[in-house]
């Protein structure tokens, strides 16, 4: 079998997991999922599709009856009744038998819609707002179905089409465990990779002809911003694009612009050396002419006389073509130092075998030679559909500058969780149409950084950019320090990328996930859960005129839950609605949650381990977290590092790291962030000094060597209390433009209230504006 179109696992089941009839076939993949064929000619499909590349499974315990053509199974999640005869709503029933509180018993008919949460899209490009979504393979209705009928196969190398007359249907019936649903998913269909580090960090692409020494001075202002970066993305002005009519247009190019880049060898080295990953974009559809560097070799492959000036045309179905494709205008180029490629495929699901689409080829291929440099595969293209999601990273395309784009982003990346589809990567900040907002770019910059990848991106046009400097003092402030997050951000990233790639659990999840017997849960669309520790509910509309802050209306689940930026504790399980100045969004730690975060505040730090770590935790349970860390190889050497909270102690340890330790760095220093609260702390019996932040109270707790461990007691914590809340009030009537006498009458309210209750009834009674209102009420009942 080709390497480049080889795809993971073994897709013939095990015969015991298989009921035949003469023209059908049932598969008992798992308890909660079945594989169910109908071919009229009775032969059935053991070759690997594009999306089922697994299917010999662990067979399941299962009650098979048959009386007759009539079959009858059930496992411990559903209930299957077949008539044996060709696939009808009155023949075939599948009933999910998982317990789901608040509803009767679930069935799904053949033919009838599955009352799906939805999946992923192919692309946004040139949307302004939503578009409709995939299939996905979680219900509320507990049961989802993905019909693979029309996927092509892969056969000794090879895409093949299917035989006629013939129904290729998964049937999920896990009820409302929709975790292992898509567990299910990523067994049938292959594993999530591991992502490399580096691609956890801010990525800089702008659709804009830079010169190599423009290119430098970009890079070299960042750093004069203390802004960092990972991956340096080089649009499609590389190579040519004002080329001769004769030849056509220049989007397809595989040839340096000499004009712009005299030297890349030297380029790509200096971006390396500046510790940055190197993509290049690539339209490979208009295939390989004549003004190409590699056009005499590639043609000479296809049997075409070079002289003759013959387009050689892009047909990935053809063997011969794709490995010319590679090692003539690929492997040279990644040999000069180029690291991945983004592959900007537009035109379509046809190709030249009827029923094989040139993006899954693409996709498939790209992926799996970029493994020949022996580091972590990777490629960064459109989603072709269910099983995308064995083929990082994704490119949502080309979305309009609009607040209806910003809106849909944060919900689209989470409903894709729901096809197993967990590293979208988006134009941040959006690409085209629109008009100069600050206010939208930063509050796209805040979503980006809480997104699976933060890849800053603007069109060819020079209005529109995102370096931060072209904006306003304040925009500009706020956008460095959310860049800046973003890399301090990583440790836990690449904790949840490990994840990812080994349990199946995607860093973004809807809320419902973790709650789905809660109706709430299914009612705040651009809220979601980020990793194990955090819930995030980006701004995602103007703020308002009258108060001058933005806000989202939030759904809390049961707990304690503190605001990571401004140390607010709120009650959990109940509708808030949150605002916030610019500066900020709401982004939510659990009562017993550990963050961990690389640096300090105001340190620009790369993507490598970090030798300072700052552990915020928010008090209030017992907590535990492990960090993650590895050298980076395709086969990593890990090092797992535990922190754990003991809430009654009120101590915080960081264990001695487990694993393959010498990876890490030989010393590290640690510090804790006790969020929402003022404490007194101790190591190794000595008073610590604490720092004063807005969010709460820092303490350095000293380093030590990988091999050893270090605690801190806190004692006498203090949980910000009313007197917080009555500053916190004056800040936000401050800024109101309401009436400067009331707001005096509205801060004496709250200043001389007695308690939450009689604050929210008196400022009920001053009838202010409903935002300015709504506002106060959020901080005098947040933790009520």
């Amino acid at each position: 079998m080709s390497e480049r179109l080889s795809v993971p696992g073994n897709p013939i089941a095990h015969d015991d997991a298989t009921i035949t009839g003469e023209h059908w076939r049932i598969t008992v993949l798992t308890p909660g999922l079945l594989r169910m064929e109908w071919s009229e000619s009775g032969e059935f499909e053991d070759r690997a599709s594009t999306f089922a590349v697994n299917r010999a499974l662990p067979v399941p315990e299962v009650d098979v009856q048959r009386h007759g053509e009539r079959v009858e199974l059930t496992t411990d999640c559903l209930h299957l009744a077949y008539d044996g005869a060709e696939f009808s709503p009155s023949g075939l029933v599948v009933t999910a038998t998982s317990p789901m509180s608040g509803t009767h018993t679930s069935e799904w008919r053949f033919g009838e819609p599955a009352d799906g949460l939805g999946g992923t899209a192919r692309t946004l490009d040139d949307i302004d707002g939503a578009v409709p979504l995939g299939p996905g393979v979680v219900s509320r209705t507990g049961i989802a179905v993905i019909d693979d009928s029309d996927s092509f196969l892969i056969e000794g190398g090879a895409a093949a089409v299917r035989r006629e007359g013939t129904k290729d249907l998964y049937v999920f019936a896990r009820g409302h465990d929709f975790r292992a649903a898509v567990a299910d998913l990523y067994a049938v269909s292959g594993p999530v990779p591991m992502l490399p580090r580096w691609a956890l960090g801010n990525w800089w692409s702008r659709y804009h002809p830079y010169s190599a020494d423009e290119y430098l001075e970009l890079l070299d202002t960042f750093e004069a911003e203390h802004v960092p970066l990972s991956v340096a993305v080089l649009d499609m002005d590389w190579h040519w694009v004002d080329i001769d009519k004769k030849y056509g247009t220049g989007w397809t190019g595989y040839s340096w612009n000499r004009d712009l880049f005299p030297d890349p060898p030297a380029l790509l080295a200096e971006l390396h050396r500046r510790g940055l990953a190197v993509t290049l974009n690539v339209h490979p559809a208009d295939g390989v002419r004549a003004f190409e560097d590699a056009y005499p070799k590639v043609a000479e492959d296809m049997g075409v006389d070079p002289g003759s000036e013959r387009p050689i045309p892009f047909d990935p179905t053809d063997s011969r073509f794709m490995d010319s494709y590679f090692s003539r205008l690929h492997h040279p180029l990644e040999d000069e130092g180029v690291d991945f490629w983004w592959l900007d495929w537009q035109q379509g699901a046809f190709s030249r075998t009827a029923g094989v689409d040139p993006l899954w080829i693409l996709n498939i291929e790209h992926f799996n030679d970029s493994a020949r440099r022996g580091q972590l595969p990777i490629t960064f293209s459109r989603y072709a559909g269910p099983g995308s999601h064995r083929y990082p990273v994704g490119f949502s395309g080309d979305a309009h500058i609009t607040w209806d784009s910003l809106a849909f982003q944060p919900y689209f990346t989470a409903s894709a969780s729901n096809i197993g589809y967990g590293w979208w990567s988006h134009d941040i900040g959006g690409h085209w149409y629109g008009s100069r907002d600050d206010d939208l770019t930063v509050r796209w910059v805040q979503l980006g950084v809480f997104s699976p990848i933060m890849r800053l991106h603007s069109t060819l046009h020079p209005f529109i950019r995102k370096e931060p400097w072209t904006f306003p003092a304040q925009a500009r402030a706020i956008i460095d320090a959310q860049l800046r997050l973003r890399h301090r951000l990583v440790p836990y990233l690449h904790t949840m990328n490990a994840r990812a790639a080994r349990d199946g659990a995607p860093l973004v999840e809807p809320m419902y996930w973790g709650d789905p017997e809660a109706w709430d849960a299914y009612g705040v669309p651009t809220q979601f859960r980020f990793g194990t520790e955090l819930v995030v509910a980006p701004i995602t509309a103007p703020q308002a005129e009258v108060l001058g802050l933005g806000s989202v209306q939030a759904w809390l689940p049961d707990g304690e839950w503190t605001d990571l930026f401004t140390g607010t504790r709120y009650r959990g399980g109940r509708h808030v609605r949150l605002h916030r100045a610019m500066e900020t969004l709401p982004v939510l730690l659990c009562a017993g949650g550990l963050l961990p975060l690389a640096g300090t505040n105001d340190e620009s730090v790369g993507t490598e381990l970090p030798a300072h770590v700052e552990v915020v935790l928010a008090p209030g349970a017992d907590g535990a977290f492990e960090l993650v860390e590895d050298d980076g190889a395709t086969s990593p050497r890990t090092a797992t590092t535990r922190i754990a909270w003991d809430d009654a102690s009120g101590t915080l340890t960081v264990e001695a790291a487990t694993g393959d330790a010498d990876v890490l760095p030989a010393q590290r220093s640690w510090a804790v962030l006790l969020l929402g609260a003022r404490a007194q702390a101790t190591v190794g019996g000595a008073e610590v000094d604490g720092e004063a932040t807005t969010a709460g109270t820092r303490f350095a707790i000293g380093g030590c060597a990988p091999s050893s461990s270090v605690s801190v007691t806190l004692h006498e914590i203090r949980p910000f209390d009313w007197t917080r809340t009555v500053e916190q009030v004056r800040q936000l009537l401050d800024r109101a433009r309401i009436d400067y006498n009331l707001k005096l009458a509205a801060h004496d309210v709250v200043r001389r209230a007695d308690g939450p209750v009689d604050a929210a009834a008196r400022l009920r009674g001053l009838e202010l504006d409903h935002e300015v209102e709504a506002a106060l009420l959020e901080l005098v009942l947040a933790s009520y």
